[in-house]
């Protein structure tokens, strides 16, 4: 049997430790651990942002982006829409992260509640860098037709409006089954049914 000193040594001390002393170092490691790579990432260009930035530019640059959304900055779009698209994103980024988490979130109601509120983090972040560009598309759709809107004429005309009424009621007429000759049917119809309402 052989004897490793600074192993058993490690061990010993980790037995004789208090459990929540160990869990909470054990915590930080953790922690600790996973900000040395997110450093490292940061440092080797091959972080989120700069994954979303190289996406969004080569995708430009392919000719996949819209000419109409080209000119709009991410910081001119209002913030419904941005909010809208971080609603959209948490969506599809809660359906992405793990099933059983239970060690990273907790257990229950707690712990979905935990991922939820991640999920909604990220995809709001993700919408406010630029996000995957459905606000600027809504955006600019919407500024589309203002522009052309104001080429209009916005007030409706009498004789739409007269089009409009002869319209609904032809199908009224369809509906309560009468020929568009038998006026008189339509008139006690329409009577019948005021009085059966007010009685």
């Amino acid at each position: 049997m052989a004897i490793s000193p600074s192993s058993d040594l490690v061990m010993d001390v980790v037995r004789a430790a208090d459990p929540s002393t160990l869990a909470e170092a054990q915590q930080k490691l953790q922690s600790a651990k996973a900000s040395l790579q997110a450093t490292r990432l940061k440092d080797k260009n091959a972080g989120f942002e700069v994954a979303m930035n190289t996406m969004n530019s080569a995708a430009a640059n392919a000719g996949l982006a819209n000419r109409a959304t080209s000119d709009i900055k991410t910081q001119d779009i209002p913030k419904p829409y941005r909010q809208y698209e971080g609603v959209i994103l948490q969506n599809f980024i809660s359906g992405m992260l793990p099933k059983d988490s239970e060690a990273v979130f907790g257990k229950g109601n707690a712990g979905e509640i935990w991922k939820s509120m991640m999920a909604e983090q990220i995809g709001n972040t993700i919408s406010e860098r630029g996000g995957l560009g459905i606000a600027k598309q809504m955006y600019a759709e919407e500024l589309s037709k203002i522009r052309n809107k104001g080429a209009q004429n916005i007030t409706t005309s009498a004789t739409d409006k007269n089009l409009s009424q002869m319209r609904l009621d032809e199908i009224e007429r369809k509906a309560l089954g009468f020929n568009q000759t038998d006026n008189s049917k339509v008139g006690q119809v329409y009577t019948s049914s005021i009085t059966t309402s007010t009685s």
